[in-house]
């Protein structure tokens, strides 16, 4: 079987005859590549049932405290920043919602285990953000830490910051064990989500990443001046209304990074991008959908390799990715380029990618979806919507109650009930079903499961 690359047809006249809005496939003529073959898990226990990639065996905050989030004020007792800053194993539990704003300098996650549960927040969930101005930085850091894992939450950055190199919505630098999981992010004016540093078992997945602010619009920085070879998944995420950077993949050599099941939409200059500074990127592009919208153009390239300052040639393996739009599918520098199997073995089977498409499209990002994510969606499904040049509002949030939790274990007493757990004992890392899950893993999982609309109690 040939390599399904779907790459840019061979006569301009011809793409004009066939129309930008048809998905065009052909196959790669510079390399015979092989199916990926089967995958391989990252060695460990599951963070949580669902958590897929290379930084699956996240510790988070298993076995710790569960540190109620009451308020949503800047700092003191109760607020997200003591949550994040405390030591030792905790999650943190959301007793309510809306918008965190950081009015002062964010603070920054150096304490490992630690697991941040924004499914448990009533109403429409969690917004974090900072004031802007000189003081407004990153509101989600991690840095200089290992086991972290951040869930359904959004970081929308409706001000502009007065240091715009350090406003990306994420980083996560010199960390190991992390996990971002359905979380949301828009109007960075740097990177939306940026690692940066010496990290090692990363996953970003299940994600929206959309809105980044011109002239730095740029969706995933996966690696910045790193020292080692690193181990990064990119699943299941959507890129939309970003110039460049979706994503941007600069890794040593022996790294495994992959880049599966993605959904990529309306880059301007260079969707996926490939580099070489750090000696050449081994990387896995498969089973993504690359999509035209208002802001592409002919000249937009699909997979870019950039040898800017190369110090040796990246090894890009192609597999099943299917390109819609009119637009340079595959550059000819990449071709160059392709290699004939994953350089390295994938953590999971890849879903095909017109599956994947729809998949993503219905579940990616934090829930319940605000209304710039729906419109996000509503965009990439309709082939509309446009870069923005400031950043919007953020969305009205429904309110809520928290659900009665009587011993404060995290879980709600109705569903600890109804699960064989005790609402009058905490028994949040107990077992009490015996299936090999702790209680509170199986909380979220159903929490979860509400809010995708998979539960109905």
């Amino acid at each position: 079987m040939k390599m399904l690359i779907t790459g840019a047809f061979r006569t301009a006249s011809l793409l004009a005859l066939l129309g930008s809005s048809l998905q065009l496939t052909s196959c790669a003529d510079s390399v015979e590549a092989a199916p990926p073959g089967n995958p391989q898990e990252a060695p460990g226990t599951r963070a949580f049932p669902d958590a897929i990639g290379h930084g699956a065996g996240a510790v988070g905050g298993a076995q710790g405290r569960i540190i109620y989030v009451t308020n949503r004020r800047n700092s003191g007792p109760g607020s997200l920043r003591n949550c994040l800053e405390a030591q030792g194993e905790r999650v943190c539990v959301f007793a309510v919602g809306g918008v965190f704003r950081f009015t002062t300098k964010p603070p920054i996650v150096r304490n490992p285990y630690l697991t941040i549960a924004g499914q448990t927040a009533p109403g429409g969930s969690v917004v974090v953000t900072h004031a802007g101005g000189s003081s407004a930085r990153t509101p989600i850091v991690i840095k200089n830490t290992h086991d972290v894992i951040v869930r359904h939450i959004r970081v929308r950055l409706d001000r502009l910051s007065g240091n715009r190199k350090s406003d990306d919505a994420f980083t996560i630098e010199n960390s190991r064990n992390v996990i971002i999981d359905h979380v949301s992010a828009s109007w960075a004016s740097d990177e939306l989500i940026n690692g940066y540093g010496d990290n090692d078992a990363i996953t970003i997945s299940n994600s929206i990443f959309s809105y980044g602010i011109p002239r730095h619009d740029k969706c995933a920085l996966l690696a910045s001046d790193p020292k080692g070879p690193q181990r990064l998944s990119f699943i299941g995420n959507v890129c939309a209304h970003n110039g460049d950077r979706n994503p941007d993949i600069n890794f040593p050599p022996d790294s495994c990074v992959e880049v599966i099941n993605n959904v990529l939409y309306n880059a301007q200059s260079q969707f996926a991008e490939v580099w070489e500074s750090f000696g050449g990127s081994p990387v896995s592009i498969v089973g993504n959908t690359f999509v035209a919208g208002p802001n592409s153009n002919s000249r937009t390239q699909g997979i870019a390799r950039n040898t800017i300052g190369s110090s040796g040639t990246a090894q890009i393996y192609l597999w099943d990715n299917e390109f819609r739009g009119n637009f340079d599918h595959v550059s000819s520098s990449a071709r160059t380029a392709l290699v004939e199997s994953p350089p390295c073995a994938m953590t999971i089977q890849p879903q095909q990618a017109g599956r994947a498409y729809d998949d993503v499209l219905a579940k990616a990002g934090a829930w319940p979806r605000d209304t710039i994510d729906t419109k996000v969606i509503s965009d990439i499904r309709n082939r509309s919507g446009r870069i923005v040049k400031q950043p919007g509002r953020i969305s009205a949030l429904p309110g809520g109650k928290p659900y009665s939790d009587f011993d404060k274990d995290g879980m709600d007493d109705n569903w600890e009930v109804s699960h064989g757990a005790n609402p009058q004992l905490a028994d949040t890392w107990a077992d009490s079903n015996g299936d090999g899950v702790p209680n509170f893993e199986n909380f979220l999982s159903y929490r979860e499961d509400l809010l995708l609309g998979l539960s109905d109690r």
